[in-house]
């Protein structure tokens, strides 16, 4: 995010005397830049500059080895006594980065640092260590620290003015506010100094000078220039890789020449840590304008340039030391055109290459200023792990015409502050094309905003942004071409936004659009939420997963090797990568979330998740790659729906612990496999679809005698309920006796009728009840018992329900006796004893025709 110094803002904006960065943080959102942070002083007390006197290495019994130093604080000594001249303060150390001589950072008692982190004046190692001596972690400069800041090596390169007691605050810019901002990807502009400030004088109508747009313009490109070749021959979605590409040389340059203290305090500021004068310079252009810049070592070039694709085989080890494998699609800067002598510098508007680099010895320097393509350099950026400050800028979009003036000022801070000399020769490869105006009819604004907002206004917001507004080709219509630093207008509506955003989007009238008639939830909506509602009231607390798992879930489930389950889609970049499969179960992310609720000291748990599941197919074809920044045709989006996997959507349950609670009334009922059944019952009775229950000894992660399959009528398996088997609860760490569901929610869906359901007349006559005692073979499931009842009871029987199950020697063994309360009802009349009577006996008959039931005496 960029970081935001406000006298340098003031360089090229006018800002109110006084100006903080909260309020410069409230102006800006006014126009859509939101505050990230703002960053306070760092470091607040005595931080001075001091001179390491001496310095003694101490090794300690830990087997640590320590520096017992003497610093020459400057006006900060210790007084002496009685007149005695002043002494260096004693300070322990613990890096080894430094020695005696050095100009070091020491913070001295009274300093608070970033934390905070108040230094006192304390006893160690058998000091008294008197003050600190800082990194740039301590101060706040970095994440990372190599040891102690050595100044005038590891900062503020080159400055022969620094002395012991000066204010180091002031010298690293810890003193100032810096406010951070959060740029959205299409407004790469405002990662710069130049963007800010334009947008700034849009919130508050200060006075802008646009540094983008000098008074003199740059130098034109000559004969003599340094040879530029653009041969990309394999370009992306039909953009040249490079349309525009600069350079210029400056010679002479004095490698020793520091950065002056202003130019290190504001990249410091900026969030850049300063390394040399040529390489500070490029930076802070950038900054400020926006435009990247690569400087080489002129003495390791051969002409010309050449900006191409890579070829298979080649590597570069980039500026951050890495030796990387290049892709055919990365766009590069080598040497020459030659296959066998060309050399890769470097990866175009990503990173440079170590070959090239500027030393400390460099004394000549080629200055490239060029304009790639954005996706391009994306994809090169993330094909590499290199979020460099250059490519996120272009990656959002870079001025093309920003490069011969970014050059100049490059070569200008050269030549001022290194003492070197401008070639004049100058070579400028353009071949941007022009910019196609948008014709804008002026009452989008209104229709798309209910802003009323007059031809004249608009005109004027468009010019305030950079447009030019040219003759009116008809009645309530403009011709606008967008400036070129604005890639992201590019119809109507993205110019309706910025009238908006100017006009304000506070003035945006709330406007609630009608609910037109006739219109609703679909009966499919309606019954998922009835599931949902219904699995609440009965005691489950839904949860919602990210659907992504570990391979290794499919063992801890106990899967089997040919389980359709195992067959997941494997995500190219996952966002972590423990978790690279999407999830083809519920149960599989369902279960995660109970383990989690378990060890935070929730015993008694019923979650449920109603979600979608990836199933691909065998034989299924692959994705394909699409071509970037256009729109696919028909025929591809049918081929890349072709090879989108199934998704069906599920439900799924968990019991663990009690399922009744435990209280004064009693010790609770712990959860079992009925309830698991129960759950998986409920959801098909609000779907409103008849479902078979029979037992299921093998599907994994249940319990093989105690698991049951729920199918429809026609034999379609709807899903499966019961215990879960031992072994993949000790697998998942999960408690014993732990019970699920899960059902296919799309097959019960598709099952149901396409009228709604019809409601039935509730009978004004009174039931007749009766309970028939049933004994079968231990094997008989009851659901198949309890459907034969229904069958032979007929039109009559308006409720079933198994209420007993009992085993005994005098049943026999193997033999369980099931016991159903029957309610009979008629709609029409009272029933007669006779007719009871006929039901009963062909309900029992039906259950010996079917199961073998006998009635039990």
């Amino acid at each position: 995010m960029p970081h935001i110094v406000l006298d340098w803002l003031a360089e090229h904006v006018d800002l109110p005397e006084g100006l903080g960065a909260e309020q410069l943080a409230a102006d800006l959102v006014r126009v859509g830049l939101e505050e990230e942070e703002i960053h306070a002083a760092a470091v607040t007390g005595p931080l001075v500059v001091g001179r390491v006197l001496e310095l003694v290495a101490e090794p300690q019994k830990n087997g640590k080895t320590i520096n017992w130093c003497q610093v020459d604080v400057g006006t900060h000594n210790v007084e002496g006594v009685d007149g005695a001249p002043a002494t260096p303060r004693g300070i322990v150390c613990g890096a080894h980065n430094f020695g005696v001589g050095d100009l070091v950072v020491v913070a001295l008692p009274g300093t608070v640092l970033p934390g905070p982190f108040a230094i006192a004046s304390r006893k160690t190692y058998g000091h008294v260590s008197d003050g600190m001596i800082c990194s740039t972690t301590e101060l706040g400069l970095g994440d990372e620290s190599d040891g102690i800041i050595v100044l005038g090596r590891d900062l503020l390169h080159g400055r022969t003015d620094l002395e012991p007691g000066q204010d180091a605050v002031e010298l690293l810019a810890l003193g100032d506010e810096v406010l951070e901002i959060n740029v959205t990807p299409d407004r790469g502009y405002c990662f710069s100094y130049r963007g800010v400030a334009r947008e700034f004088a849009h919130s508050t109508g200060v006075s802008f000078t646009d540094p983008g747009m000098p008074g003199t313009p740059p130098p034109s490109s000559t004969p003599d220039g340094f040879p530029v070749v653009i041969d990309d021959r394999a370009p992306i979605h039909g953009l040249v890789g490079c349309d525009r590409f600069v350079t210029r040389i400056v010679r002479g340059i004095d490698p020793t020449a520091p950065s002056p203290a202003w130019m290190q305090r504001r990249l410091t500021g900026s969030g850049m840590r300063p390394i040399s004068l040529t390489v500070d310079v490029t930076n802070y252009v950038m900054l400020d304008l926006g435009q990247p810049l690569h400087a080489y070592d002129l003495a390791g070039l051969a002409a010309p340039i050449v900006v191409r694709r890579a070829r298979a085989g080649e590597r570069l080890t980039t500026l951050d030391d890495v030796d990387r494998a290049l892709d055919p699609q990365d766009l590069l800067i080598t040497d020459s055109p030659d296959e066998d002598a060309s050399r890769v510098l470097g990866l175009a508007g990503v990173m440079g290459g170590a070959s090239t680099e500027v030393t400390d010895r460099t004394t000549d320097v080629l200055v490239e200023a060029a304009h790639f393509d954005p996706v391009s350099v994306a994809r090169t950026a993330r094909r590499h792990k290199l979020p460099s400050e250059a490519a996120k800028r272009f990656e959002r979009g870079v001025d093309p015409r920003l490069a011969a003036v970014a050059a100049q000022r490059v070569v200008d801070l050269l030549v001022e502050l290194g003492g070197g000399t401008a070639d004049a020769a100058v070579s400028d490869v353009d071949t941007v094309p022009g910019v196609e105006p948008i014709e804008f009819r002026v009452s989008e604004v209104e229709r798309l905003t209910s802003l009323d907002v007059d031809e004249a206004r608009v005109r004027s917001i468009l010019e305030e942004i950079g447009c030019t507004v040219g003759d009116t080709p008809g009645i309530g219509v403009v011709r606008v071409t967008v400036p070129t630093w604005r890639p992201d207008l590019v119809g109507p509506a993205h110019l309706v936004e910025e009238v908006a955003r100017l006009v304000g989007y506070d003035e945006i009238p709330s406007v609630l659009p009608p609910a037109p008639a006739g219109r609703g939830l679909t009966r499919t909506q309606q019954l998922r939420r009835s599931v949902a509602r219904s699995l609440a009231e009965a005691g489950y607390v839904e949860t919602l997963s990210y659907p992504f798992v570990d391979p290794a879930q499919h063992d801890a489930l106990r899967l089997a090797a040919d389980d359709p389950r195992r067959r997941a889609l494997r995500l190219a970049n996952p966002l972590a990568g423990d978790r690279p499969e999407m999830r083809t179960s519920l149960l599989g992310t369902l279960l995660e979330t109970l383990r989690r609720n378990l060890g935070r000291g929730n015993d008694d748990v019923a979650l449920y998740e109603i979600g979608r599941v990836t199933r691909p197919e065998d034989g299924a074809p692959a994705a394909p790659q699409l071509p970037g920044g256009v729109r696919p045709t028909e025929d591809q989006l049918a081929v890349l729906a072709a090879a989108v996997p199934a998704q069906p959507r599920r439900v799924a349950g968990v019991v663990a612990g009690n399922a009744d609670p435990r209280g004064w009334w009693g010790p609770g009922r712990a959860g079992d496999w009925t309830d698991a059944l129960a759950g998986a019952r409920l959801v098909a009775d609000r779907v409103g679809v008849d479902v078979v229950v029979t037992p299921d000894t093998d599907h994994a992660p249940w319990h093989p005698g105690r698991c049951a399959r729920l199918s429809l009528v026609d034999g379609t398996v709807v899903g499966h309920a019961g215990e879960l088997h031992p072994k993949a609860l000790e697998n998942l760490g999960l408690p014993a006796r732990t019970v699920a569901f899960e059902v296919d929610l799309d097959v019960l869906l598709d099952a149901v009728e396409a009228e709604p359901f019809a409601a039935r007349p509730v009978s004004t006559f009174p039931a007749a009840k009766e309970d028939l005692a049933l004994v079968v073979e231990e094997s008989v499931p009851a659901d198949q018992v309890r459907q034969a009842l229904v069958d032979g009871a007929g039109d009559l029987l308006e409720h079933v329900e198994l209420f007993d199950v009992f085993r005994g020697e005098q049943l026999g063994e193997g033999r369980k006796s099931l016991a159903f309360a029957l309610r009979l009802r008629a709609a029409d009349r009272t029933l007669s004893a006779d007719e009871v009577v006929e039901v009963r006996r062909a309900a029992v008959a039906a259950a010996q025709e079917q199961t073998g039931a006998t009635l039990r005496a």
